[in-house]
């Protein structure tokens, strides 16, 4: 079943990324950002499941725009 996304927020001035969304169906948060790609980056982090990727999205797009619930 496809994703139904809604925009909670965005910190860019010009509309595009980094982005917050919400799935209505599920309430799971979606988040748009700058790709982690660097190899010493990817090997900082911990339980890296085969599907799974990373985004870098600034702390200001959180504590504005994330559920608090």
């Amino acid at each position: 079943m496809a994703l139904q996304l809604r925009i909670l927020g965005t910190t860019s001035d010009d509309g595009k990324c980094p982005t917050l969304y919400e799935d209505a169906t599920t309430g799971d948060i979606v988040v748009q950002g700058y790709t982690v790609s660097n190899p010493e980056d990817i090997a900082q982090l911990a339980n890296v499941l085969d599907g799974e990727s990373f985004v870098r999205i600034p702390r200001e797009l959180l504590t504005r725009f994330a559920p608090k619930e």
